[in-house]
């Protein structure tokens, strides 16, 4: 990046961080902006992340260009409340996150040598991995091989995380085959519960630990696709599109026969279901 190039940044990141702190400014600022805490605003920030995501799955850049500077306001966003606590400001996040990748990139700061991805990879955790010990001892607490996981990911995503620690220590199967075997074993259980679900009348009532071994069935599910070195959330949001795309064709295909969706039964909506995916297939 050339030295213009650095002093626009440079210019635009200050009428960034001006914008919001005007936003916020009780003197003339926008009400909504200035009622905001950082648990009021926790839940924007993460629907910016999911929309940067989408517009990468898309593959349209204008979009993602729009959405990376979203996700960036709410960094600023967080900075400015943090500075006008005196806690931390955006200097100071910057700051940190540059000390940490010089950190955790010694091979290119440093005289390190690394001579694969794999071995990036591996000492990229080996350092995080000190990191956190670090952080343990100075609380003064055990340090514990699924510390730094973290409990606002969504469950999916974090229980592919959790198992890779596990795993790092050992605590893992040794391949997917096994992992198959534990999903019918616990969609066994499943159907257990579900028996327990239902009285001797046949009428269902919510089973003590129903949703437990539902819970555990989709765990299973997630240890299947990091075995399989898929990423679960990457999987499931494919499957949600895919869904989403095959059922409204199914909506467009029972209108033009000139059927309302919710009247014409289940056997029709599969007989179209089974006609979208066999055209998807030709």
């Amino acid at each position: 990046m050339g030295q213009d190039e650095n002093q626009e940044v440079a210019v635009n990141i200050e009428r960034l961080l001006d914008v919001m702190s005007r936003l916020r400014s009780p003197d003339g600022g926008c009400p909504w902006d200035v009622q905001q805490t950082f648990k009021s605003i926790a839940p924007y920030t993460i629907e910016e992340a999911y929309e940067v995501a989408e517009a990468i799955r898309e593959g349209d850049c204008d979009a993602l260009k729009d959405e990376l500077g979203d996700l960036l306001f709410q960094v600023v966003f967080h900075a400015q409340m943090a500075s006008e606590q005196g806690a931390f400001d955006f200097a100071d996040v910057t700051a940190a996150i540059v000390k940490k990748m010089v950190t955790r990139h010694p091979h290119v700061f440093a005289d390190a040598d690394i001579e694969s991805p794999a071995a990036q990879t591996n000492a990229w955790e080996t350092q995080k991995a000190a990191e956190r010990a670090a952080k343990s001892e100075a609380a003064g607490r055990r340090l514990s091989a699924l510390d730094g996981v973290a409990l606002g990911l969504p469950a999916l995503l974090r229980a592919e995380k959790l198992q890779k620690r596990a795993g790092r220590v050992g605590f893992d199967w040794d391949n997917a085959a096994q992992v198959l075997d534990k999903i019918e074993e616990e969609a066994d259980e499943v159907r257990e519960a579900m028996q327990e679900s239902t009285d001797s009348s046949g009428d269902e009532h919510p089973s003590p630990h129903l949703e437990e071994e539902v819970g555990d069935l989709l765990f299973a599910c997630a240890n299947l696709a990091r075995k399989l070195d898929i990423n679960p959330e990457t999987a499931l949001r494919d499957a949600n599109a895919k869904f989403e795309r095959r059922f409204r064709r199914i909506e467009d295909r029972v209108e033009n026969d000139g059927d309302m969706v919710n009247a014409v039964g289940l056997d029709v909506l599969e007989q179209h279901w089974d006609a979208v995916k066999a055209e998807e297939r030709s």
